[in-house]
């Protein structure tokens, strides 16, 4: 067992010191940067905190809180790759798959060897998600998978997904779906990025024609699918609603999930001008309140994950609306060439999303209002009904 003391300096090193001699020395694509970068991390043991040894992983909760001290502002913001993989796949993999799965998984997704994907929505299962349409069915020792998902984010860059699909028709709606791992590179599967009106192409729709999945590539089982939906939508909300460890503040990060720092904005209304105005310093003091409130969530485990996520959605809303109304009256004309005010026009274009992705803030109310609160839940007269009965769109 290493030293606490002991342990915290080799954190220190690792990120002040390994971490730019990496970033340096692979002057290559993001990705592969990315991919260079955990390898490493793995490689010194600090990837993989909650996990079992077998699997590269450390326990000691004590550690884990260094890193998590240590580490604030301090990722390479290359690491977002892994989000999807590290931050939501491998945690219901590890609490839920089979050992087959996850000894064939864990390990090369904690070290970064494997980018992940989630495929979840669809054009007629958004919000609805257990309204799902797409089917997966047993044909021999495989599942073959037919339908179509959309809002899929990093997908042109992942070799796996973790997709959820309809197993039983005739099974209530909530009951009838099987979370799998699905291998992307093979044939039945059409990729199509999704240009964003920020002029990027983070999401994706995908066409599922026969796509094959291994028989025993099934997290938790067959039917229970809704109940790991929900596990990783609970670690997704978690990621979001703690705010992100990545070093945005210094790098300014076109990151949809990551909020306008409020130093960046007092810097800007310095530079328009406007901080000798009651209301704008008003605003930017209750900018900072909510950040710092976003921290002391972050320290606190017992917080349902879905007020974390919707406190820091609104935080990005009342930022990128900041900056927006009091700062750039003119932003609507928008030159991409503009590198000093793009930065901050990509966030008031895409805030609005920092309130669909992981579940809607209606959504996040519900959940709150049920399961913190106590609160009975909406009357609902199909529960029990096949789904194959239920109208749909």
């Amino acid at each position: 067992m290493i030293a606490n003391t002991d342990f915290r300096e080799t954190v220190r090193h690792f990120l002040d010191v390994t971490t730019p001699q990496i970033l340096e020395s692979t002057r290559s694509a993001a990705i592969s940067r990315a991919k260079a970068w955990r390898a490493a991390l793995f490689d010194c043991g600090l990837a993989a905190f909650g996990y079992p040894t077998a699997y590269g992983g450390n326990e000691d909760r004590l550690h884990a809180r260094i890193w998590s001290e240590e580490s604030q502002g301090k990722i390479p913001r290359e690491d977002n790759v892994f989000g999807i993989g590290v931050g939501m796949a491998m945690p219901v993999i590890r609490d839920y798959a089979s050992a087959e799965v996850k000894d064939r998984f864990l390990r090369p997704g904690l070290r970064g060897e494997e980018v992940w994907c989630q495929m979840y929505s669809e054009p007629g299962a958004g919000s609805d998600l257990a309204g799902l349409t797409t089917r997966a069915e047993l044909d021999g020792d495989e599942w073959v998978v037919t339908g179509q998902k959309v809002w899929t984010s990093g997908a042109q860059n992942s070799q796996y997904a973790i997709l959820l699909a309809r197993t039983d028709f005739d099974a209530p709606k909530h009951s009838g779906i099987t979370m799998f791992v699905l291998p992307l590179e093979q044939t039945g599967i059409d990729i199509q990025p999704l240009i964003q009106m920020t002029g990027e192409a983070e999401f994706n729709q995908i066409f599922l024609e026969g796509a094959r999945i291994p028989r025993s590539w099934v997290v938790g089982e067959v039917n229970d699918g809704w109940r790991m939906a929900v596990a990783l939508l609970a670690h997704e909300r978690i990621r979001t609603g703690q705010g992100s460890t990545v070093n945005d503040r210094a790098q300014r990060s076109k990151s949809g999930r990551v909020p306008i720092p409020s130093q960046q904005l007092i810097e800007l209304a310095q530079e328009k001008g406007r901080t000798g105005e009651p209301t704008v310093r008003q605003e930017l003091a209750n900018l900072v309140i909510g950040e710092r409130i976003i921290e002391f969530i972050r320290r606190r485990n017992t917080v349902h994950p879905s007020i974390g996520k919707l406190w820091r959605t609104r935080q990005g809303r009342a930022a990128a609306h900041f900056a927006a109304r009091i700062c750039f009256p003119a932003s609507p004309a928008w030159s991409s060439d503009q590198t000093s005010e793009d930065y901050f026009q990509f966030h008031i274009l895409n805030c609005r999303g920092m309130s669909l992705g992981g579940g809607t803030d209606e959504i996040q109310r519900n959940t709150i209002g049920e399961r913190v609160l106590g609160l009975p839940r909406e009357p609902g007269s199909a529960r029990d009904t096949p789904f194959r009965s239920l109208p749909r769109n």
